[in-house]
């Protein structure tokens, strides 16, 4: 039967931007859950840790800060990859996306040498910064094991970055949720010297991160491999033969943005040392709040490296309006859903902090007050740290990356941190005016990337021949 032409002009198409927020929505929210599962991976370890003794989990910790900033930095240089891989699908470009993907492989091995020959000196660096002697032992255990599987990592976040390119994140996904409790089973087993295992304690614990990455990264790497829409690419062809205009790509776009998010992460990692200056209580509730204000980044973490994908695929199609459309509604999405978490995290900060202080106990009542004042600031930057972040996911989409590194490096160190050392201190605002410093810095990157984006937005509609951007 025919509909009347009267019910057919009822019928309208969806809008540009309705269509663009769902493309978003759809690779944003199995990217943020995937890591958010990559943090339940990192508690699991933690809680495990625990068993072991306050002695152990403050050694982990310590080798732990020795692993983060390079597993940071060389994740943020893998970012180079989901934007390129995106372009050069949006152009139909098949071959190089297997150029882009061979060459991160050889990035990979570039650095993971130097990473080895890093954790192999561990203990050495450790006692250097002074720390005890006994923790920097058992710290070198952890790395020991641990170290092993940076490759792994490194190679399931490539993999990671080529089906998101895609448009399916989710074998991701699937994997980190079943190696949650399979990680679990095999710490039990190492750490503890279950099933007939010897009791390898912090080695163990680095073991089995490194067999549960090895893992994940094969089945991956194997489902890829196997995929009918995938195998086209004839993906590790030649794997041996040297890309060396591909590979000093990745370099020049990834570099910056992995010295970006090691500023970043940086800066966090310095309140904390800032605030233990302070006291144990601030300390304390600085620990719990920045569990919150992490789990809260994952969700704009997601929306940013949708936001890569979708400028970077409109780009590749030579269309410039899809690319300033994907940019415009990532940066919306990103900030609209912040909303909930700044809305509970400034009027429900004592009901989240009784998950990890008693505020029943007198004893704890301090550290608990200053949580609270911490999280209510969290709640208030929720709009910053999400914005900055989408943002920058956006501009990665046009490959520029160098501007944006610039900007955080300001806007984080000389202006965050500055300002917190001057209300934390000269100012008399203690912990408060640290976190409040950390405000001031992620709204300033904020402002300054929203200006950049809108100048390479503008760039790249007023050229006659649109082009990726490399600043």
């Amino acid at each position: 039967m025919v509909a009347p032409a009267a019910h057919i002009d009822r019928i309208k198409p969806k809008s540009a931007y309705a269509t663009e927020v769902g493309a978003t929505l759809a690779l944003a929210i199995p990217i943020a859950a995937t890591q958010l599962a990559q943090m339940a991976l990192q508690t699991t370890d933690v809680l495990m840790t625990g068993r072991l003794g306050p002695h152990a989990l403050a050694a982990a910790q310590l080798g732990h800060n020795l692993y983060f900033p390079v597993f940071v930095t060389i994740l943020g240089t893998l970012f180079a990859s989901s934007a390129m891989f995106a372009q050069e699908l949006g152009a139909r470009r098949y071959k190089g996306v297997r150029r882009t993907f061979r060459q991160g492989f050889w990035l990979i091995l570039s650095v993971t040498l130097p990473s080895w020959i890093y954790f192999a000196h561990a203990e050495d660096m450790l006692v250097a910064m002074g720390q005890a002697p006994d923790l920097a032992a058992r710290a070198q255990e952890y790395c020991d094991g641990v170290m092993w599987g940076l490759p792994f990592m490194a190679g399931f976040a490539l993999l990671r970055n080529f089906i998101a390119a895609h448009g399916r994140p989710r074998p991701a996904l699937w994997l980190l949720a079943i190696g949650i409790p399979v990680n679990a089973l095999i710490d039990y087993a190492l750490m503890f010297g279950h099933f007939g295992l010897p009791r390898l304690e912090l080695y163990g614990l680095g073991i089995a991160t490194t067999l549960v990455q090895a893992a994940m990264f094969f089945l991956l790497l194997v489902y890829i491999l196997r995929n009918r829409r995938y195998r086209r690419y004839m993906l590790l062809i030649r794997f041996w033969r040297s890309d060396w205009p591909r590979f000093r790509e990745l370099w020049s776009v990834g570099l910056p943005i992995g010295l970006t998010k090691l500023a970043e992460a940086g800066l966090f990692a310095a309140t904390g040392f800032l605030i233990g200056l302070i006291g144990v209580h601030e300390l304390a509730g600085h620990a719990v709040a920045l569990q919150f204000a992490a789990i809260a980044f994952m969700i704009p973490f997601g929306v940013a490296q949708a936001a890569t994908v979708r400028v970077g695929l409109a780009v590749g199609r030579r269309n410039p309006d899809g690319a300033v459309l994907a940019s415009r509604v990532a940066t919306l999405v990103g900030v609209v859903v912040m909303v909930p978490s700044a809305l509970i995290y400034v009027f429900c900060g004592e009901i989240l902090v009784s998950l990890f202080l008693d505020v029943g106990d007198p004893s704890e009542l301090p550290a608990v007050a200053h949580a609270v004042t911490y999280i209510a600031i969290a709640g208030l930057f929720q709009f910053a740290d999400g914005g900055q972040s989408v943002i920058a996911g956006a501009l990665r989409g046009f490959k520029d990356t160098r501007v944006p590194m610039v900007i955080a490096l300001i806007g984080y160190w000389p202006i965050g941190g500055g300002a917190a050392v001057l209300f934390a201190f000269p100012m008399g605002y203690g912990g408060a005016g640290v976190w409040a410093g950390l405000a001031l810095g992620l709204f300033v990157v904020w402002g300054a990337l929203a200006l950049r984006l809108r100048l390479v937005a503008g760039q790249l509609t007023t050229s006659a021949v649109p082009v990726a951007v490399s600043g």
